[in-house]
């Protein structure tokens, strides 16, 4: 399981906290001689640094942070984090960062080492790491133990997720901490109205017909606030490809329910999901492509589908839609 934060390492994390206390003293005589104080953060100007991996997180640390933040997210729309492997780009932004927030949890599987490499030199908050156990769906990893990362598809999850992000922007930078609580609690009110959105629509599914049938398993949280079954063709993971089994399994199910629709992902190939459609098709089944969900990824920029607020009510909308 990815590591949490603020671990010290040997030799070489000492070297590095001589290397950053001789780089301060520099820093505060170069001020001392322009006659400017030296602030945290973007160059002088008083924000923080702030880097992320997924787009939610991204636009959480945004709404917390507000003008006292300057955030970078390493992941575009349409990424699987499952499957993307930090680029050096990705590695110098982690570094010019005062703080450095990800999910955990093995989302972002492949970068393990580099967020451990990186606890040792700066804050790195695993954000879905710090949900009480009791919290998380537990699931099978090679006959291990294992959360479901995808804590996001409950809302009140998400509002956890969002007391870390207050907590530790306020733990770095104290003198805006005013700021980012009362941040906190507008957003706060806003994921309450976005709850309670998703109680009132998804409950207005008839029961037979709530079910989730998706390209893999990443809304096991959102049937377990929500009340609606879910069926994943893959696992919480996209690190493993669908076999021709869990395609047959798939379509056996969907025959059997008699259900009438399925979803695709924006951050996965649809095409072993088109061959569910298509095995059951020849058995006489006909099951339309309800529509394409944001599970990993969130939409573009500048578009509602690029919020997290928005992300959620377009899920939900396309699940109700084509479920009812």
């Amino acid at each position: 399981m990815d590591k949490l934060t603020r671990r010290r390492g040997g030799n070489g994390a000492f070297v590095r906290a001589a290397i950053a206390i001789g780089a301060a003293v520099v820093a505060m005589a170069t001020a001392g001689c322009s006659g400017a104080a030296p602030t945290a953060g973007d160059g002088g100007h008083g924000k923080l640094r702030v880097t992320t991996t997924i787009g939610q997180i991204t636009d959480l640390v945004e709404n917390v942070g507000g003008e006292h933040v300057q955030v970078v997210g390493i992941m575009p729309p349409g990424v699987d984090p499952h499957l993307y492997k930090a680029t050096q780009g990705d590695i110098s932004k982690f570094e010019d960062a005062d703080i450095i927030f990800y999910n955990g949890l093995h989302l972002e599987g492949k970068m393990t080492e580099v967020f451990e490499e990186m606890a040792e030199r700066k804050p790195t908050i695993a954000v879905a790491e710090t949900i009480e156990p009791a919290s998380l769906i537990e699931v099978s990893d090679n006959g291990g133990k294992a959360y479901d990362p995808h804590i996001w598809f409950d809302v009140r999850l998400w509002m956890v997720a969002a007391e870390t992000v207050k907590d530790e922007l306020s733990r770095l930078d104290p003198e805006n901490a005013a700021a980012y609580e009362a941040n906190a609690a507008a957003y706060a009110a806003e994921l309450e109205k976005l709850d309670a959105y998703v109680r009132e629509t998804i409950a207005g599914i008839p029961k037979e017909r709530r079910v989730l049938v998706t390209a893999h398993d990443a809304f096991g949280y959102f049937g377990k606030a929500y009340d609606i079954e879910v069926r994943g063709l893959q696992g919480i993971s996209t690190a493993s490809e669908a076999g021709s089994k869990d395609v047959t399994d798939l379509r056996d199910y969907l025959v059997a329910k008699k259900i009438k629709a399925i979803f695709v992902e924006t951050s996965v190939s649809d095409r072993s999901i088109t061959a569910v459609i298509e095995g059951a098709r020849e058995l006489g089944h006909d099951i339309a492509e309800g529509g394409t969900l944001y599970s990993d990824a969130m939409g573009e920029a500048g578009t509602p589908e690029g919020t997290y607020l928005g992300m959620v009510k377009y899920n939900v909308d396309t699940i109700a839609n084509a479920l009812k």
